[in-house]
């Protein structure tokens, strides 16, 4: 389930994208980026709509992944 991003708190998302980024080890390239900048560009991506937070219920958690996986066919 996507979670739309104005019903999360701003510290709350912060946490989650933090978390994220640690748990992932992104590779942002040969230049040393700065653990605020790398959430000024996830959350960033969340806005833009290039990446959702998603909720499994299986797991219990919250992740964020490319939006490309969940967008859903018009009817």
């Amino acid at each position: 389930m996507i979670i739309p991003l104005e019903q999360i708190q701003v510290d709350t998302l912060d946490a989650i994208i933090e978390e994220f980024i640690l748990r992932e080890g992104t590779d942002y390239g040969a230049i040393d980026t700065s653990k605020e900048d790398k959430i000024a560009q996830v959350k960033l991506q969340l806005k833009q709509g290039s990446a959702v937070l998603v909720y499994s219920e299986l797991h219990e958690s919250v992740n964020i992944l490319p939006s490309d996986q969940f967008k859903q066919e018009e009817s």
